[in-house]
């Protein structure tokens, strides 16, 4: 392997986050069946950035995500909280004991059928705790798939995902999942519904020492970790949980990078008035206390709008889905992030984690938006100069943070990736001689299109990266798809954290009085409107350009 692997930790809090980090997971998954043809590439994601290596008592190696997850009591149903790798430690402790034991079996909860079908096709463990591997029918085994795509299309229902390790393909260390017990996933009563209750439970010996002795274990392994990811909701009580933690990693790990990615699910129903005021406090509070303590914070969902006033879902031009179904909603915000992350998970030119973090959140701005295009447009017997001249000046991309569209409006920084076109379609495919449409045409590489692309349209970009293992769209199975992602600062964040800041001053608290008994002040939610009236100036179109 070309360099050191950078190690990243991740963190998912929450429910939602679960979903996204399940599809994230299963797309890593996916990317390490990929073959290199022999050859390693610079501009191949490194796996080592995500994944640890490890070994069972009985000497079988392990390669498991450097991943700490928590979720409430009864999130995770088929899933064992220990997970499946390492039964020998159960095995060890049952010999050593030679007393009388009496057994009390609990009936299993059903595997869901889409992950029945999904383990069918990958293999199964046997009593020897060896992966097998099973063919499928035509022979060929499972293709290879491009990170960001998933390995066959599912059409799942409500009824047939009903939590994210239904659909979970990887298996977890022992030491990832972290249940909160003293809240319920289901039900009426004992949810983490308020960012105060979120605070409480790091707070407790409990659940802090249990998170501490984690990122010890997961960081002390280390040999360079450039930092943390968090995949936080922002909806409900974990956004307290993640505000908690960033400042808990801040305090630990001072000089690592922190970047917050605050997850709300899709569209809310208007009939839900209480919902609705604890997602908005929620969200104000998980955005101002984060930002304080993270890198930078960006929001993620398919809502289209952080307030109170619902807004259809954001959509597509090249890709249908549901909007109400979180397995839809995740695979999307999922197959980005796993875009916009690219630069500090490289095997050489690496961008590191906090240095993205410095160019993208410079001058106090520490909320940035993401945006994508799912997927990138290429088709048979085009290029992408072809591609970027259709677009022409227009934005592309379609906005994943809720926050507005932030065409024609000011950019002051901007990180710009483009994965999955094929090398050959790079550049132009005209014959020599003929008259060329653009500039972009007359470019001799696919970094030398984009990057000029992006000057001429959308400038300030600190960051792109083309990959070049990857699969255009011919009209048969999808087995990959190219993506196009950006995380952006800009001008357009001063309006969406101004509206929030009014919504919030509108309201009457005193109709909301649960919301501050589980450990908010008066007090907290004035300083709240002045952090983010102040987060909203940082945004001004006055602001100088950074180059």
């Amino acid at each position: 392997m070309a360099g050191v692997a950078r190690e990243v930790l991740t963190l998912q809090l929450g429910h939602f986050a679960g979903f996204v980090g399940a599809h994230w997971w299963n797309q890593q998954d996916a990317a390490l069946g990929l073959t290199t043809d022999g050859k390693e590439s610079p501009g191949e994601l490194c796996p080592d950035v995500l994944y640890r290596t490890g070994q069972t008592l009985h000497g079988r190696e392990t390669y498991t995500p450097r991943l700490i997850l928590m979720d409430l009591k009864g999130s995770l149903n088929s899933l064992k909280e220990e997970g499946g790798l390492y039964k020998d430690q159960q095995l060890e402790a049952t010999v050593a004991w030679q007393g009388k034991i009496t057994t009390h079996k609990e009936e299993a909860y059903p595997k869901n059928p889409n992950l029945q079908d999904l383990l069918s096709a990958e293999g199964v463990l046997s009593n020897h705790g060896v992966w097998k591997a099973k063919p499928i029918q035509n022979g060929k085994g499972c293709p290879p798939v491009i990170p960001g795509t998933t390995l066959k299309p599912l059409i799942p229902t409500e009824n047939s995902i009903r939590v994210w390790s239904d659909f979970l393909r990887v298996h977890l260390h022992p030491r990832s999942i972290c249940v909160i017990q003293k809240y319920n996933h289901d039900g009426e009563t004992g949810r983490l519904e308020a960012f105060g209750q979120g605070e409480s439970v790091l707070k407790e010996p409990r659940y802090l020492e249990e998170l501490e002795d984690r990122l010890h274990f997961y960081v002390e392994e280390c040999d360079y970790l450039q930092g943390f990811q968090i995949l936080c909701d922002l909806h409900d009580g974990f956004s307290g949980v993640g505000a908690k933690t960033a400042e808990l990693l801040q305090d630990e790990y001072s000089g690592r990078g922190v970047i917050t990615w605050g997850l709300l699910p899709g569209p809310y129903s208007l009939g839900e008035p209480q919902k609705n005021i604890y997602r908005l406090l929620n969200t104000a509070f998980g955005l101002v206390h984060l930002t304080g303590y993270s890198s930078f914070v960006c929001p993620l969902s398919l809502g289209g709008n952080l307030g109170l006033r619902p807004k259809a879902p954001v959509n597509f031009p090249y890709l249908h889905y549901d909007a109400t179904l979180p397995f839809h909603c995740s695979a999307i915000l999922a197959t980005a992030l796993d875009t916009v992350t690219a630069p500090y998970r490289l095997r050489s030119s690496m961008v590191p984690m906090a240095h993205l973090a410095d160019l993208l959140s410079f001058s106090g701005k520490k909320v940035v938006t993401a945006e994508a295009i799912i997927p990138f447009p290429l088709v048979p017997g085009q290029s992408l100069p072809d591609i970027l001249v259709q677009l022409g000046g227009a934005s592309p991309w379609t906005p994943l943070s809720a926050c507005g569209n932030s065409a024609r409006r000011r950019c002051f920084a901007q990180s710009v990736v483009l994965r999955g076109i094929d090398r050959a379609s790079h550049t132009s495919k005209l014959k020599a001689g003929t008259p060329l449409p653009s500039a972009l045409h007359a470019c001799a590489s696919g970094e030398e299109v984009l990057a000029q692309y992006l000057q001429q349209h959308h400038p300030s970009v600190l960051s792109s990266s083309v990959s070049h293992k990857g699969l255009p769209l011919d009209g048969t199975a999808v087995q990959s798809i190219p993506v196009f992602g950006a995380l952006r600062s800009s001008s357009s964040l001063q309006q969406t954290l101004g509206d929030l800041a009014e919504e919030l001053s509108r309201l009457d608290l005193r109709r909301w009085a649960s919301f501050m008994d589980a450990g908010v002040e008066q007090d907290d939610m004035e300083e709240l409107l002045q952090d983010l009236y102040s987060l909203a100036q940082c945004y001004q179109e006055g602001d100088s350009l950074s180059n």
